[in-house]
């Protein structure tokens, strides 16, 4: 691999959300002051949106990692579940002990009563729902009758959703419309802006151990804003892809013509830089299509 060539610890734009990468940019930076300050306010819902690949997973992780010791976190990463799945897989993560087979009045009943017992020592419990687009209706109105339950002061359970913005028309619905109430603060968070890219690049080859000088030419950082639209999960892509070509090629600097290989190696990138070429491919295929049928 690489990294002995470039002289790093690990591998810098790894698409897993590891929170040791987190980089303060101005949407994440105040993605996250919005979450901090909406669960010390104790309100009931909070949405944060984004298009795929804009690290909404690794800030719902920086999140959950930044809270203090009077919060207990509940993480579920994929929504997708009916009422009492829902319900059981909160149970699970509050390390609530239940019967076998326990009904659904007293899976609430606990789920109640361990809320309550974390208010009494003086805990918050904060749920988060990542890829909450996928939330069915049914289990959207769930959580809304469990936020039901508060003190005089607070909500004695906080739900952020963090989903793509399909989570936003499913709550335009007239069928959820007291949830979509409820939700007094949201964040939508977008791609990193040109001028950003050079210090997330600098900043996460820093955080794997690199200390050497400028590692991508200007150019290939221009090329690298063009072919990703800033959208982090595919710059980290193409930067990865990017630094394996300049490793083949024995170099020690990544230039425009790296990140272009590495564009033409994947599918969204080369769509964004040479649109035609899929054009040209789609009418390619059609007429491929149409010989074969003429000539059966």
């Amino acid at each position: 691999m690489y990294t002995e060539h470039f002289g790093l610890r690990e591998v810098p734009f790894s698409i897993t959300p590891d929170t040791s990468f987190f980089f303060t940019s101005p949407h994440s930076q105040e993605a996250l002051n919005t979450l901090l300050v909406a669960a010390r306010n104790g309100e009931g819902f909070i949405k944060i949106t984004g298009e795929v690949g804009t690290g909404k997973t690794l800030l719902c992780r920086k999140f959950m990692a930044t809270l203090g010791d009077e919060f207990v976190t509940a993480y579920i990463p994929n929504p997708y579940l009916e009422p009492r799945t829902l319900m059981l897989a909160l149970a699970d993560e509050l390390s609530i002990e239940l019967e076998k087979g326990v009904d659904q009045h007293k899976l609430i009943k606990a789920l109640m009563m361990r809320l309550m017992g974390l208010a009494v020592e003086g805990k918050r419990v904060v749920l988060c729902l990542d890829e909450a687009q996928a939330i069915p209706v049914v289990s959207l109105e769930a959580l809304r009758l469990l936020t039901n339950l508060e003190t005089e002061k607070r909500k004695l359970l906080q739900i952020v959703m963090f989903g793509q913005p399909e989570l936003n028309r499913k709550l335009e619905l007239e069928s959820v419309r007291q949830l979509a109430q409820r939700i007094i603060f949201h964040y939508h968070l977008g791609p990193l802006r040109k001028d950003d890219l050079d210090y997330y690049l600098a900043h996460r080859l820093r955080v794997a151990g690199y200390g050497g000088a400028r590692l991508f030419s200007r150019g290939a950082v221009a090329k690298l804003y063009g072919a990703s639209g800033g959208i982090p999960r595919l710059v980290n892509i193409l930067a990865h892809k990017s630094l394996m070509v300049a490793y083949g090629q024995g170099k020690q600097e990544v230039t425009h013509q790296h990140v272009s290989e590495a564009a033409r190696d994947t599918i969204t990138a080369r769509r964004r830089l040479w649109p035609w070429a899929a054009a040209s491919c789609s009418l390619l295929a059609a007429a491929g299509g149409l010989v074969w049928a003429l000539t059966r």
